[in-house]
């Protein structure tokens, strides 16, 4: 298991390398100059080249991606092109919207999906479950934009509940008001989210009721809900890690929507106005934050998936050679008895 977990940590630390290196480089392909926008159109060659030299743009591509990889080892983000502000403060900020948003909308979706779920395959052919995976459906075909103006429109113009939109601007200092102002935006990525998980759980619980140990559990005297839930969770719990997982990773990316459709600070809205100002320390420390973000879940995710089910943990190179030859020993004494003890 340890070998397991540095074998892990190791290529952890080789994916982020790798997503440094495609977000920097890949933003350095895409057309415009910051230097020239934020010069302005009547700028000359000089003043353009000495905002080049302030931004450090003009030094060779990979001594900008070492000096960014560097100063962010340090925790030092960069400073925006746009506000002049460091990138660091402004990411925390607006981190303190984003994850109770996110990791809110993920809980609220479990707590829905799970039990809908297993409903839904335990009585598939009943009218509730039925009822259940066409309510699933609907809710994946629908955008998930589209659920934030309805529920904007119910429950902030008809019935004025809660706010249209927007965030306090002492934020959490005023922490009623902070949650009014998201439980629009939670609910509406709960039900694009439950609605995917509602339908990954039926799956997984109605590959689980077919299999043989099942039917051995409930010959053995177990009943047919106590055979569910002490074998057929656990197992149907391993896929449902490396989907949950995805989910969890995904709210971060339904957040950057929603946050538009709400008006919400938080890092979509920072992410959005610096693609349109080319603000590159802006976009490429987000979008490097997210990846970064869904490795480390990816990581625990499958830490959790060997946690439940020991068969996934891999035997050492060595502990299965020598199994290995173990086996191959007892097979060949088995296919070529030793006469000696044949004849004793």
């Amino acid at each position: 298991m340890n070998r397991y977990m540095i074998r892990r940590l190791t290529l952890l630390m080789l994916s982020a390398i790798l997503a440094s290196s495609a977000v920097f480089f890949l933003l350095r392909l895409l057309p415009g100059d910051a230097a020239l926008t934020l010069s302005g159109m009547e700028a000359t060659l000089e003043e353009i080249e000495a905002t080049r030299r302030q931004l450090g743009t003009d030094k060779p591509i990979l001594v900008q991606y070492f000096h960014w990889i560097w100063n962010m080892l340090q925790g030092d983000f960069g400073i925006s092109y746009l506000n002049k502000l460091p990138v660091a403060t402004e990411i925390k900020r607006r981190l303190a919207v984003t994850l109770p948003l996110s990791l809110s909308a993920f809980v609220l979706a479990t707590l829905i999906s799970f039990p809908l779920g297993i409903l839904a395959a335990v009585r598939r052919k009943s009218l509730v479950g039925i009822v259940v995976s066409a309510g699933s459906s609907i809710g994946v075909a629908i955008p998930v934009f589209w659920v934030g103006i309805i529920l904007i429109w119910i429950f902030a113009l008809v019935i004025p509940i809660f706010p249209a939109g927007g965030f306090p601007f002492e934020g959490w200092s005023e922490p009623w008001e902070a949650i009014k102002s998201l439980v629009l935006p939670v609910i509406t990525i709960a039900i694009f989210m439950s609605s995917i998980l509602i339908r990954y759980v039926r799956s997984a619980i109605l590959d689980v009721l077919g299999q043989d140990y099942l039917r051995t559990a409930c010959s053995l005297g177990y009943s047919a809900r106590m055979a569910r839930w002490r074998h057929g969770i656990r197992n149907a719990a391993v896929p449902l890690v490396a989907i949950m997982s995805f989910e969890l990773s995904t709210s971060l990316l339904g957040a950057v929507v929603i946050e538009n459709v709400y008006a919400i600070p938080g890092l979509g809205d920072m992410l959005l106005a610096g693609v349109i100002n080319r603000d590159l320390p802006v976009v490429q420390d987000i979008v490097f934050i997210i990846t970064l973000f869904v490795l480390i879940i990816g990581f625990f995710a499958e830490l959790a998936q060997q946690i439940i089910d020991p068969r996934l943990r891999i035997i050492p190179i060595r502990s299965r050679s020598a199994a290995g030859l173990m086996v191959e020993d007892k097979l060949s004494q088995k296919t070529h008895p030793d006469p000696g003890r044949s004849k004793s």
